[in-house]
């Protein structure tokens, strides 16, 4: 399996379409990403994506990475983990997190979180692989209008 991981730096409406269709097969009940959100994604400076292709220059999966730097230290979180369906289960989710955790140490952070579904069975079991911690909390979330 060759691969390569591309971050993203600039706009392209053939990376746009694929992140919203890949958002919708993440969180199919989201409302899809507008043209505008995308860009403002593109151009944060603490907002990190990345997109996996495989051998044949073919997109199959992609992740975001941000940074927050706070008082109790330099944090970073690993968002929208999601791989094409037609190409689960040949390590790509392995490749670009390891990807991702790779950037992130070089960035120096004290810390990675990521959230995902308990129902998403092959991602909990690859997080506990790479050698992320279940932490125990509450995590609360407030959707403004």
């Amino acid at each position: 399996m060759q691969e390569k991981i591309v971050e993203i730096k600039s706009y392209s409406t053939e990376i746009y379409q694929l992140v919203r269709g890949l958002l919708a097969q993440l969180s199919p009940k989201r409302a899809p990403l507008s043209e505008e959100s995308f860009r403002a994604i593109l151009d944060a400076a603490n907002t990190h994506l990345f997109v996996l292709y495989h051998a044949e220059d073919t997109p199959v999966g992609m992740l975001s990475v941000g940074f927050c730097h706070t008082p109790s230290g330099h944090k970073a979180w690993i968002e929208d983990v999601v791989v094409d369906a037609a190409y689960r289960g040949y390590g790509y989710g392995k490749k670009i997190v390891e990807h991702a955790i790779a950037f992130i140490r070089a960035s120096e952070a004290d810390s990675i979180s990521l959230t995902t579904n308990s129902s998403r069975i092959a991602a909990n079991h690859l997080y506990v692989l790479l050698g992320f911690e279940k932490y125990e909390t509450n995590v609360y979330r407030m959707y403004l209008p």
